[in-house]
């Protein structure tokens, strides 16, 4: 894939429906060196995805950002709910999904995970055997054993992973675009913010 070209058969995926309970506000919002965390995660998914949405119930919030949104089909399942609905809206067989409080994230990594998705269902990141399901490509294979998963109950987004094809992307992988794993870091408290420092 030419690192200029934008994907066409997968569309981006910003969860930003969450209720950001320990941030005490919506932390999509709460900035990073004078940049929007929400922002920051567009920027870099942008030149990647032709088709990008955001998953949202509060789309008042982010109509300045001009894309398409979508509120959860079924409320109150958390990333679960979301990445349902994502997979029901999006016009393409998959969607890669993050989330919205992550500041670093690392385009060649995100243009890896879509490049090696082949047939499968799922490609995620595993670190030290921690499944990193919000910076994860599903395909719409995965849409009916989600919605399986709501109708008993259970709103654990990895519960279904045994019941698909999956490509893990391990951390040895994972290193070769991104040597200190910043990808996954993100924000659940306003004091974090602190803690980071703009690597470019």
């Amino acid at each position: 894939m030419n690192p200029n070209e934008k994907v066409k058969d997968v569309s981006g995926v910003v969860l930003a429906g969450g209720r950001s309970s320990r941030y005490r506000e919506n932390k999509a919002l709460a900035q990073v060196h004078g940049v929007p965390l929400i922002e920051r995660v567009l920027n870099v998914m942008r030149p990647i995805f032709s088709h990008l949405i955001i998953i949202t119930n509060t789309p008042d919030k982010y109509s300045y950002l001009k894309l398409p949104m979508y509120q959860d089909i079924i409320k109150d399942l958390g990333p679960l709910g979301g990445i349902y609905t994502g997979l029901r809206v999006i016009p393409d067989n998959a969607g890669f999904f993050v989330a919205c409080d992550m500041p670093f994230l690392n385009q060649g990594l995100i243009r890896h995970i879509v490049e090696i998705k082949a047939d499968f269902d799922l490609v995620v990141p595993r670190i030290s055997g921690y499944m990193e399901a919000l910076h994860s490509l599903y395909g719409k294979g995965c849409e009916r054993k989600i919605k399986g998963l709501i109708n008993s109950g259970i709103y654990q987004v990895f519960r279904f992973f045994n019941e698909v094809s999956v490509r893990y992307v391990d951390e040895n992988e994972v290193r070769i675009f991104d040597p200190d794993l910043r990808s996954f870091l993100n924000i659940n408290r306003p004091e974090e913010l602190n803690n980071f420092d703009n690597p470019s």
